[in-house]
């Protein structure tokens, strides 16, 4: 996505209500008597110890919210309703930190403070998102500024969208580059109002090449089994590009992608599903908490293990492999060895139940999944997640893509300890149970969230209970 100066702005006058709202409650505590001792040196000094703090402290909320996506793009009614929220929370967060403070005196005014604040911090910022929006609505309308946009179709559905798109009083913001031919470029009727950059293949270089902000999928009816694909290659742009389509195929999307907002009777925007940042940052930090406590509290047992690893057969005691992580970058997976150091001397294969070539103590593991416990510190180096789909090899990955290349959505989120296909479907012994594990872990991609992941996680140790780790 564009970086505009208007979003600065945006931002930039937040953080400055942020400051003026805090030095006229500081300001409203002295005038009405809230400090003990001394008022005059106790608000300059309450002042100077929130300048920065609260200020950035409400930037940090807002970012975590999506508060600052493309100003051009925001709805007024749901910042408006979101701002009240926000506000609400933040001024009860700093109300109850003000009640530590030693030179202030609530006595029975305490609802009186916290909506003081809160009125004075969301009127200013509420005020001003509004007026600042509906100037940018103007230009948007009037065509000062538009998003690069490229259709993806060229026959007379999307002849009739774009028609449709100019025919309007005002601008939708839509900057055409050109058209991505859908049908093999047999008979393009876009052509005589848009010039014609490639076909399904070209995406990706196309909107690369040309800047391409948003994407319209205006494809026939007959059509439709190639929107799957195009989706996969339109979706690996993640956030930096708006996809839309037209509304009637909306029951063809239906359980793979999300619908949120309809724009007039033209258009509705699609995309994956993924998580708040909000929830990424909250998972992150789990996943260094749980991680820090279970290698502590584990100690014991790891160093036990370790002992017994390495008096149980020959070689190392922990195993190191690259796997395939997030953004499909290599990493190091570490485990307690399992298997015979030559375990894979005729090339990669997958274990079994039935695999001589595990070791009796590595069985034992196994079932209680102890082999995997090393990754705890893969969890902390920011490999891996507590849950996330299991990583593999890229020459598993390879072999996988050729029969279902949407495997690929996985590797946009960090991979797990443990995953939902792991605890549905266990481990897999081929290729084939290797697919049918892979409805599981899509599932979970589309889908996730932190109650998804407290779900997992709880199974997981269930799983675990009853020793059916394998």
């Amino acid at each position: 996505m564009t970086i505009r100066k208007e979003n600065i702005l945006y931002q930039t006058g937040d953080f400055m209500l942020a400051i003026l709202s805090w030095y006229l409650f500081v300001n409203y505590l002295h005038s009405n008597n809230f400090f003990i001792l001394d008022p005059e040196t106790e608000c300059k000094k309450l002042f100077i110890q929130g300048l920065l703090v609260i200020p950035v402290g409400w930037y940090l909320l807002n970012l975590l919210t999506e508060q600052y996506k493309d100003v051009y793009r925001l709805s007024r009614w749901a910042v408006f309703t979101q701002s009240f929220v926000l506000a609400l929370a933040g001024s009860l967060t700093i109300f109850f930190a003000l009640l530590l403070h030693k030179s202030l005196n609530f006595e029975t005014r305490y609802l009186r403070t916290v909506c003081t604040y809160w009125f004075l911090h969301f009127g200013l910022v509420a005020s001003f998102r509004m007026v600042f929006l509906s100037v940018m609505s103007r230009r948007l309308k009037k065509g000062v500024v538009g998003f690069n946009t490229l259709i993806i179709g060229g026959d007379q559905r999307a002849v009739d969208l774009y028609n449709d798109i100019m025919s309007l009083k005002f601008s939708l913001g839509h900057k055409f580059a050109g058209f991505i031919h859908s049908n093999g470029g047999r008979s393009n009727e876009l052509n005589q109002f848009l010039p014609q950059l490639g076909g399904l293949a070209d995406i990706s270089d196309v909107i690369k090449k040309e800047g391409i902000e948003e994407v319209i999928i205006a494809i026939e009816s007959t059509e439709h089994l190639k929107l799957k694909s195009i989706l996969d290659v339109l979706f690996e742009f993640g956030n930096q590009l708006m996809v839309r389509t037209i509304p009637d195929t909306y029951d063809i999307l239906l359980g793979t992608v999300k619908m949120n907002h309809l724009y007039g009777a033209v258009l509705i925007e699609i995309k994956q599903e993924m998580m708040p940042k909000w929830q990424i940052l909250i998972k992150r930090l789990m996943d260094l908490i749980v991680s820090i406590i279970m290698l502590g509290v584990l100690s014991p047992l790891i160093l036990y293990i370790m002992i017994r690893t390495r008096f149980s057969s020959p070689g190392p005691v922990i195993y190191s492999q690259e796997r395939i992580g997030v953004n499909g970058q290599p990493f190091m997976i570490y485990k307690f060895r399992s298997m015979s150091v030559d375990a894979e001397r005729e090339g990669p294969q997958l274990s079994n139940d039935q695999d001589d070539r595990i070791t009796p103590w590595g069985s034992v593991m196994r079932k209680w999944r102890l082999d995997e416990l090393p990754q705890f510190v893969n969890v902390l180096k920011g490999d891996m997640s507590l849950v996330g789909p299991r990583p593999e090899r890229r020459y598993f990955i390879d072999k996988i893509m050729e029969k279902a290349p949407h495997y690929k959505h996985l590797l946009k989120v960090r991979p797990g300890i443990t995953s939902w296909g792991q605890v549905k479907f266990g481990y897999a012994s081929n290729l084939d149970e290797m697919l049918q594990r892979l409805k599981y872990d899509i599932l979970y991609v589309e889908n996730r969230s932190l109650g998804l992941d407290i779900k997992i996680l709880f199974y997981t140790l269930w799983v675990l209970f009853q020793g059916k780790g394998k």
